[in-house]
């Protein structure tokens, strides 16, 4: 198999979807010739021509809005959001319109072709417009789907998930990794399922939870928490929306604990959600309080990056208090 970096395995699906087949149109700004902010895009354009990889107008709005058109008359669009960040002003087309078109029609018409693909997270010194992490906004809107890929493996499988699946799938791709992670791709076609969490470590101790960029640092926070005799077992929840509890809670019913972390600051944040649902499904097997590492309740600083975000010594700081507790 060959290897890729993150932003490899996402022009890869896209390239796939797009020779399958010719209803998949990608757009947004500068995703044309340019190939895109990051680059994901790249050749696309050359290959299937301007009608179907293009630029839009730099109005994050209007390209949801001519997205959802488009997925009601049987495209599939694939809209780009430069940043996550940008999303907002999008964020009346997504919650009013893409996400309840099928309920408010009655099932008569639907824009289930639609994917946004968005880059998100911090750890390239983008400051506050450029690194935020808005999944949880989103989680709290009935009819979109939520995916947020942790290597590049997961991200052509998910992102080809995405663009073929009946509902509208918000895709967050962790900016941060697009060229630090590398990892074997296979050339054909593949799909990974959407809302099925991956274990991707046995362990006995403590449940370790996260999703995209911070499944790395979790990473390195386990290995920490090895050395030391506890032994963790790790959680890729892959998909926000619909999250995969039932492998979340059979996970804390053999160790008791649950730390999970992301980001996102930590009021409101999705590690609320989950934390409220193992209490309700395993209150009387856990050992320690549910723990959340996540960013703060700041805007995203610029010079104090490293402080905001959360590391894996704050993950293994609190790996040994939840144990200890």
């Amino acid at each position: 198999m060959p290897t890729m970096n993150l932003l490899q395995a996402i022009n890869n699906a896209l390239d796939i979807a797009m020779s399958e087949d010719e209803k998949v149109i990608c757009f947004g700004e500068d995703v044309g010739l340019f190939g895109g902010v990051f680059r994901a895009t790249s050749h696309l354009q050359e290959k299937y021509g301007r009608a179907r990889c293009f630029n839009t107008p730099l109005v994050e709005q209007g390209i949801i809005g001519f997205a959802n058109g488009l997925a009601a008359q049987g495209s599939v669009p694939v809209a780009e959001i430069q940043f996550a960040d940008y999303i907002f002003p999008a964020f009346d087309q997504i919650v009013n319109e893409t996400a309840k078109f099928r309920y408010r029609s009655g099932d008569l018409f639907n824009v289930g072709g639609l994917t946004i693909r968005a880059p998100y997270g911090g750890g390239i010194s983008g400051g506050h417009y450029h690194s935020q992490s808005p999944e949880a906004y989103f989680a709290h809107t009935p009819g979109v789907k939520i995916v947020v890929p942790r290597n590049p493996y997961q991200a052509k499988g998910l992102l080809l998930s995405a663009i073929r699946d009946p509902d509208p799938v918000l895709f967050f791709e962790p900016k941060r990794l697009y060229r630090a992670s590398t990892g074997e791709v296979p050339e054909e076609d593949y799909q990974l399922p959407i809302g099925e969490a991956e274990v991707t470590r046995e362990g006995s101790d403590i449940t370790v939870l996260g999703w995209g960029a911070q499944m790395e640092v979790i990473e390195r926070a386990v290995e920490l928490a090895e050395k030391e005799g506890v032994s963790c077992e790790v959680i890729d929840l892959r998909s926000i929306l619909p999250w995969d509890e039932d492998t979340v809670v059979e996970s804390v019913l053999k160790t008791g604990r649950l730390l999970i972390t992301h980001e996102a600051p930590l009021t409101g944040g999705f590690a609320g959600e989950i934390a409220a649902t193992v209490q309700e499904r395993c209150f009387l097997y856990l050992e320690s309080p549910i723990a959340r590492v996540t960013g703060l309740d700041t805007p995203f600083p610029l010079t104090l990056e490293k402080e905001y975000l959360p590391d894996h010594l704050k993950i293994f700081e609190a790996i040994k208090a939840s144990v200890a507790f």
